[in-house]
């Protein structure tokens, strides 16, 4: 059944559901994943009451603050929208992104409160109402900086996906929604660069967990 369960993407439901590896680690993401989501909230309300350091950053200095918003949501919820649609017959594929998704959230919030940061100057409000949902405010968080969130979505979908061109359009997303940060000044460059390593490191780690049984 593992040999299957790794290298099969045609795997369905039914049969991954009648693996008992599988349906243990289905059942312990999905209760840390909900448990995330209600001290969402709690964590963005002590980020946001904190003071952090201002970082010295040459490139996002040298770029006039615009708002594109716009642009950034659709890459966000284009490319998270077609994860979903993959996930819908590839079980696998879905264990995987959520334990990915999961892992990630947890070790931004590690790293966001061990590296407290300000804003860049300029910063526009990134409008995003579906995030805002999940955050639990109803006004944009300025604080969760180290490292993109926004960034380390997309490339963790990069590392998900299997087809050759969902992976080339999260790529794609991956560079925009970097590059965009950076132009609405919600980002230093250190949080987009950072955010690479980091999340192939998360991948790693969620691969591991969920191939092992």
């Amino acid at each position: 059944m593992l040999s299957i369960i790794e290298e099969n993407s045609t795997l369905t439901w039914k049969t991954a559901l009648k693996n008992d590896g599988y349906k243990i680690r289905l059942i312990i993401v999905a209760v840390v994943f909900v448990a995330i989501l209600l001290v969402f909230p709690f964590f963005f309300q002590h980020i946001e009451q904190r003071d952090g350091m201002m970082l010295r950053d040459f490139v996002v200095e040298h770029l006039k603050p615009a708002d594109v918003s716009i642009p950034i949501f659709i890459c966000i919820w284009g490319i998270t929208a077609l994860v979903i649609v993959r996930c819908i017959k590839q079980p696998q594929l879905f264990l995987t992104a959520l334990y990915g998704f999961t892992l990630l959230t947890l070790f931004r919030m590690m790293t966001i409160t061990l590296v407290p940061l300000n804003p860049p100057n300029g910063l526009v409000p990134l409008v995003d109402p579906i995030s805002n949902f999940f955050y639990g405010k109803s006004h944009f968080v300025t604080k969760d900086l180290f490292f993109s969130g926004h960034t380390s979505s997309q490339f963790l979908y990069f590392l998900c996906l299997i087809k050759r061109r969902d992976k080339a359009l999260a790529l794609i997303s991956t560079v925009i929604v970097g590059s965009l940060v950076l132009v609405q000044h919600v980002h230093y460059t250190i949080d987009v660069v950072a955010a690479i390593p980091l999340t192939y490191l998360v991948y790693w780690m969620a691969k591991k967990l969920t191939t092992s049984y």
